[in-house]
């Protein structure tokens, strides 16, 4: 296995939760640490109180705070502007990061800025997420997660969630409400990892330091990325072990989160992969939470191809020189909400099967149409 290479893109955390949950808490702790002071904070104060001025004066730390509404909508754009000035700013020696911290709106959705540092142009090469850490208010968590889908939306999208106001709990119930919390999570989304504030692991500057695996940097990087991907969405370590076309296995109904996994033994050809994306983008839309695989494609033998996406699919993709292991099967996992029982799988299996068929046809008819490049 060829050695890692160095990652130069600056990390950026992103902090999401639901109002009040205690995102604005967390972020003041761990700024208060020296090991912060060459962090930059973008801050959407869109519905609640900011980081306190008195320790922003105070510290290091480069702070941009987004006044005008909420990141995931009407900030969008601004964002990727923000994050370019600072870029900018540090080249010509005006401030000075190693990592960038954005806090969202409590009413934010996490899936477009995610989007963003797949897609958009004008990040790549500067900027890669580092992780994603939601948290959660015990005591409201069972009224928000009923009553408010963005919040079941940033937990599934999490890598870390940390579980705050335990202490506020009636002691005589504690145990048994955290319990259940833990198990609701669990269900919505396997491969966080679920922290309580009290915990030696949530330690903040740690929470917002750590850094997930990055399919595009190497083979080694994609195999873990693409295993926890698999073993959350089925439920344990692996895939079937046959190697079917397809596993479904839905996470708590409560919530409106469901997975499926495709699973194809045959390399698939570029025409079918384009056709079964495009399709899947317009059939699912704002449905698809997230999207993970690796891709064996039939035109290019020996590099697997890295697809990831939230909310909408991507069609540029991502090659490797090689692949991690003796696994050549192509394996996509959907993440979806509010979509019936059974209904991803019906629709997976069948626009895999009507592209897969659809390009056999062309590629027979003499490929008359060339494919549109992904």
């Amino acid at each position: 296995m060829p050695t890692p290479k160095q990652d130069l893109r600056t990390p950026v955390t992103l902090l999401t939760g639901f109002l009040g949950s205690g995102k604005t808490t967390l972020l003041n702790r761990a700024l208060r640490d020296p090991a912060m002071t060459r962090t930059a904070v973008i801050i959407n104060e869109f519905g609640e109180i900011g980081i306190d001025h008195a320790l922003t004066t105070a510290s290091d730390d480069t702070i941009m705070v987004l006044e005008n509404g909420c990141l995931c909508c009407t900030v969008f754009g601004d964002l990727i502007q923000t994050l370019n000035r600072l870029y900018h700013a540090r080249e010509a020696g005006e401030v000075d990061f190693n990592h960038v911290v954005i806090e969202t709106s409590g009413l934010a959705e996490a899936g477009p800025i995610l989007q963003a540092f797949l897609s958009e142009p004008t990040l790549e090469g500067l900027f890669r997420m580092g992780a994603i850490v939601a948290t959660v208010d015990a005591v409201n968590a069972e009224t928000t997660l009923a009553e408010h889908p963005v919040s079941v939306r940033q937990v599934a999208l999490a890598d870390s969630i940390l579980l705050t106001k335990l202490d506020l709990l009636d002691p005589a119930e504690r145990e048994a409400r955290k319990a259940a919390l833990i198990a609701r999570l669990g269900q919505i989304n396997g491969a966080a990892l679920v922290l309580e504030g009290d915990d030696p692991g949530a330690d903040p500057v740690s929470l917002m330091r750590q850094l997930m695996a990055d399919p595009r940097e190497d083979s080694r990087a994609a195999k873990t990325w693409i295993d926890a991907a698999l073993g959350a969405a089925s439920g344990q370590g692996s895939p079937d072990a046959e190697g079917g076309h397809e596993g479904h296995a839905p996470h708590g109904h409560d919530a409106g989160i469901a997975s499926f996994n495709l699973i194809r033994d045959e390399p698939l050809p570029r025409e079918a992969l384009h056709l079964l994306l495009a399709s899947l983008e317009k059939h699912l839309g704002a449905n698809l939470l997230r999207v993970k695989g690796l891709v064996n494609v039939k035109e290019e033998p020996g590099l697997p191809a890295v697809i990831q996406g939230a909310q909408h699919l991507l069609h540029n993709l991502t090659w490797l020189p090689e692949w991690p292991d003796e696994d050549q099967r192509t394996r996509i996992v959907f993440i979806t909400q509010d979509l019936p029982s059974g209904e991803l799988e019906e629709m997976v299996t069948l626009l895999d099967r009507v592209a897969h068929r659809t390009a056999l046809a062309r590629l027979k008819a003499g490929g008359t149409e060339p494919a549109r490049p992904i």
